[in-house]
């Protein structure tokens, strides 16, 4: 698992690779979290085009960077997700706190 982190204006994007699950879910959170406190964007946009496998943990880092980035007003954009991923997020309730879509910024 890997996460690619860019930031351009008020806007950090980070590109997730791979698998995300209990262990890789850890750094991933670690990373995107330093660079939220860094650079206090209004949007986090969570770019999931090339993942590959996601269980609940995946969720659970959408939800706690949603819980993170709210605490200043910020929003959570979620794209590039496969059909599969889309369905679990959709299921999961995330539509009603964050932006889910399956195109790729």
């Amino acid at each position: 698992m890997s996460v690619e982190i860019s930031v351009k204006g008020e806007v950090l994007t980070a590109r997730l690779a791979g698998e995300i699950d209990h262990h890789t879910a850890v750094g991933l959170r670690k990373e995107i979290d330093t660079a939220i406190d860094l650079n206090l964007p209004s949007l986090l946009v969570l770019d999931f085009e090339k993942v590959n496998f996601m269980d609940s943990s995946g969720i659970g880092l959408v939800m706690g960077r949603y819980k993170k980035i709210s605490r200043t007003k910020g929003e959570v954009y979620v794209c590039g997700m496969s059909q599969n991923i889309f369905k679990v997020m959709k299921l999961s309730g995330l539509e009603s706190i964050v932006k889910l879509d399956k195109k790729i910024v």
